[in-house]
């Protein structure tokens, strides 16, 4: 089971070009290796909570979920929050209000008992707010989160770092993602290193795409 969220008309943070074409075409790879999908396109924060809590719900008949975001995220005090398109942060106080935190994923994944929590973070952008912020202004990208058991954290770039929206059709990881996500028999380990080698090699190593793992057995998403 998986959720797949993009975050692309913000209200007050612009346009980002390439999030709706990054989820749809996540949602058509994962239901292609066999998941049942839940898609949400610009989502407000309410709409984002409900959202999340549903899939929380569903997942608990299910083995394996799978999170996915592509929008803008932030990091505030070592938190970090997904950041829906109706957010006005006026300063870093603003966050937990506006925001939600990827925490809240966690631990509907923890509840729902599955054997395989997979979360993927293409959110690092600039933080839109930062002019706003001044002086109060937080670390960029997202700090480093521990996986809990049976699960695998997936950043688009390392800690405190930004990512690039991409210059073609996807954004720059997520396009890679999806190039390498349907090879045969290649575990989750060696699919998201050969992503990072590729989002490296593409960016010319200003972009080092991250993970957190306490997956205790091999996962495949496609295995002959």
């Amino acid at each position: 089971m998986a959720l797949v969220v993009g975050c692309s008309e913000y209200e007050f943070a612009g346009h980002l070009e390439n999030p709706l074409n990054d989820v749809k075409s996540v949602k058509e790879s994962l239901e292609s290796l066999g998941f049942d999908v839940m898609y949400i396109e610009n989502p407000t924060l309410k709409k984002l909570k409900i959202g999340i809590d549903d899939f929380g719900t569903e997942l608990e008949k299910y083995d394996v979920g799978l999170f996915y975001f592509a929008g803008h995220g932030v990091q505030v005090k070592g938190l970090n929050y997904l950041i829906p398109v109706d957010a006005n942060l006026k300063n870093e106080r603003t966050v937990e209000y506006d925001c939600v935190r990827v925490d809240r994923i966690l631990s509907h994944m923890e509840s729902a008992k599955t054997s395989v929590n997979l979360i993927i973070l293409d959110a690092c952008r600039n933080n839109p707010f930062e002019r706003n912020w001044g002086r109060e202004l937080g670390q960029k990208g997202f700090a480093v989160m521990d996986a809990p058991k049976g699960s695998l954290i997936a950043y688009s770039t390392s800690p405190g770092k930004t990512a690039s929206d991409g210059e073609g059709k996807n954004g720059l990881y997520t396009g890679e993602l999806i190039s390498e996500i349907k090879s045969v028999n290649v575990t989750i380990t060696q699919l998201f290193q050969k992503v990072r080698k590729s989002v490296m090699e593409k960016s010319k190593d200003e972009q080092v795409p991250w993970e957190s793992t306490s997956l205790t057995a091999d996962f495949y998403f496609n295995r002959k």
